[in-house]
């Protein structure tokens, strides 16, 4: 006869079983709402952003430069940055799709994405960023942002994704960054000279979407 904490582990493993199945699911979710999407970039940043930020208004600008550029726009679906980039592709008459998490905090979806899917794992989401992206458009933002920068920097210094455009938006806030990686990183051996190639800072909107059509792969 089983004891009261077998039948405890026993339920753990069928949840564990159940949980395979419900990722399975919003992988295929995923890419059956993604797949014809077409040409897109992703957009990140700062959930804090206020709409008064000018770090906003050039989310927003950015977005409606790519969609007349014949990109959708890919964000978190949150508010700040992901709102002003969703706003700016909705306003620009593209595809603008919102990649929902739930959280416990911060993270509600915002009203200007017309294509919305929502997340429970993070890993799924990030795998929809890499996977319909030609290019990473960085903007200033916290430790989310942070680990998305150095996740797509990661893949491609490994060889697991095809090189892209990795571009941080905004010279005042990602140069001490980029000090850091040089004066500590790369001193140290920690990683190499070439790295350094893996990603590029710039400031204006016109410049960032003619760098992304240089590298795009259709």
């Amino acid at each position: 006869m089983k004891t009261k904490e077998q039948y405890v582990v026993d339920d753990f493993q069928a949840g564990e079983a159940w949980r395979v199945l419900k990722i399975m699911g919003e992988f295929v979710n995923s890419i059956e709402t993604l797949h014809a999407l077409g040409p897109a970039i992703s957009i990140f940043g700062s959930a804090r952003t206020p709409a008064t930020a000018p770090e906003y208004k050039k989310a927003e600008l950015i977005a409606s430069l790519f969609v007349a550029n014949n990109f959708a726009v890919l964000t978190g679906g949150g508010g700040g940055i992901m709102e002003a980039a969703n706003k700016g592709a909705a306003k620009a008459k593209g595809s603008s799709v919102g990649l929902n998490i739930v959280l416990p905090f911060e993270q509600k979806p915002n009203k200007y994405a017309n294509i919305q899917l929502e997340f429970d794992y993070f890993f799924i989401r990030k795998v929809m960023f890499i996977k319909y992206a030609q290019a990473y458009i960085v903007m200033p933002g916290g430790l989310g942002t942070m680990d998305e920068v150095f996740e797509s920097l990661t893949l491609i210094q490994t060889h697991r994704i095809r090189p892209f455009p990795v571009i941080m938006v905004g010279t005042t806030f990602w140069t001490g960054l980029k000090n850091w990686i040089e004066d500590t990183l790369l001193a140290n051996d920690y990683i190499s000279p070439e790295d350094l190639a893996l990603f590029t800072i710039m400031d204006d909107p016109e410049e960032i979407v003619q760098t992304v059509k240089k590298h795009i792969i259709y």
